[in-house]
C-alpha cells in the first residue's frame, strides 16, 4: 500500500462520496475509482459498499481508515522531527491523560516550557487507562499520565507525587448530600454512574463489597461534565475524583468516601521510546520539577 493510495482512502471515507473526494483531492473520479478499486484487490477484500447517494464503509473499512489515520499521523510527526531546524527546539509533544487534577503539574509544565520555546506545541489526549496504553504502544503518544494501577514492566515512568480522592457527586437534595463521608452500605441500593477509568480494576468493587452483578449501575461516563449533567437530572449518583467539577453550581455537591479511596498516578513512556527533541526536553525538565513538587505534596 501506497501512503498517497491510504490517503485517497481516507478522503473517500471522510467525505463518504467518491465524486466529493476527487474533488477535494484535485482529481477526476474515474481515476480515484479505480485507486480504490486497485486497494480492495491488493487487500482482497471489499472496503466499502458504493451505495446511490453515498459511500458506506465496511467492517474491513472501518479497520483500515482506523489503520491509516495511525499510519499517516507516524508519517507526519515522524517528518516533522527529522526535518526541524537543528539550532532550535521545536515540534509536537503528545500527551495521554485521564481527568485528575494531577494534570495540573503537567500544565504548568507545559506552558513554561512553551513561553521558553515558543515552537514546541502540546497535544493533549484524553481517554482511560486501556486507551491511553494502547497509543502509548503504538507510538502515537510520547507520554502518557496514567492513573491508578498499572503494568509497570511495560513502562518506563515517574511516580507523580499527588492522589486524587474518590467521591460522589449527587444532587443537593439528596438524602446522602446530609452526610459528611459515603460509605459503602449507603450505595448498595442506589442507582450508580461508574467512571470508565476504574471499570475491569476491581478496586471500587472491593470498596463497595459487592460484585457488579449485586448494584445498579445505570451508566457509564469517561468525561465527568457528562456524569454531571445525568446526576442532574436525576439519573443516580456519579463515582468521580475531586476537583474536576465546578462546585459553584448549586444543585450539586461531593461527598469524599468513607472509608477513603485513593488514586495514584504516574507518568509513563514506552521502554524503547524514541523522543523527538522537543519530548526529550520536556522529560528533562519534568525529572527536575520532580523533587520540588515532592516537596510541596
Amino acid at each position: 500500500m501506497e501512503l498517497r493510495v491510504l490517503q485517497y482512502f481516507l478522503a473517500v471515507a471522510r467525505e463518504q462520496s467518491i465524486s466529493g473526494a476527487a474533488q477535494s483531492l484535485h482529481l477526476t473520479q474515474p481515476t480515484l475509482s479505480r485507486q480504490m478499486k486497485e486497494l480492495e484487490t491488493e487487500l482482497g477484500k471489499q472496503l466499502m459498499i458504493r451505495g446511490s447517494r453515498k459511500v458506506t464503509l465496511t467492517p474491513e473499512g472501518m479497520i483500515l481508515r482506523k489503520r491509516a489515520e495511525e499510519i499517516l499521523n507516524l508519517v507526519g510527526r515522524t517528518q516533522q522531527e527529522i526535518t526541524g531546524p537543528e539550532d532550535t527546539v521545536s515540534g509536537e509533544i503528545y500527551i495521554g491523560a485521564g481527568e485528575t487534577q494531577g494534570f495540573r503539574h503537567i500544565a504548568r509544565l507545559a506552558r513554561n516550557l512553551q513561553q521558553e520555546y515558543p515552537g514546541i506545541r502540546f497535544q493533549m489526549i484524553s481517554g482511560d487507562i486501556s486507551e491511553i496504553c494502547e497509543q502509548l504502544d503504538k507510538g502515537l503518544l510520547d507520554f502518557g499520565l496514567l492513573l491508578g494501577e498499572m503494568d509497570k514492566s511495560r513502562y518506563c515512568f515517574r511516580e507523580m507525587p499527588v492522589r486524587d480522592t474518590w467521591g460522589v457527586l449527587m444532587r443537593k437534595d439528596s438524602p446522602l448530600a446530609q452526610k459528611e463521608g459515603i460509605t459503602p452500605q449507603d450505595l448498595w441500593d442506589k442507582p450508580l454512574i461508574l467512571s470508565r477509568q476504574m471499570e475491569n480494576k476491581g478496586a471500587l468493587y472491593r470498596w463497595l463489597g459487592r460484585e457488579p452483578a449485586q448494584l445498579t449501575t445505570v451508566a457509564t461516563y469517561n468525561l465527568i461534565y457528562n456524569a454531571s449533567l445525568m446526576v442532574e437530572e436525576g439519573m443516580g449518583y456519579a463515582f468521580s475524583l475531586d476537583g474536576l467539577v465546578n462546585m459553584t453550581r448549586n444543585s450539586l455537591v461531593f461527598r469524599p468516601l468513607a472509608p477513603r479511596l485513593e488514586l495514584g498516578m504516574n507518568l509513563a513512556w514506552k521502554k524503547s521510546q524514541v523522543f523527538s527533541k522537543a519530548a526529550a526536553l520536556f522529560l528533562e525538565r519534568l525529572e527536575k520539577e520532580l523533587p520540588r513538587w515532592e516537596e510541596k505534596s
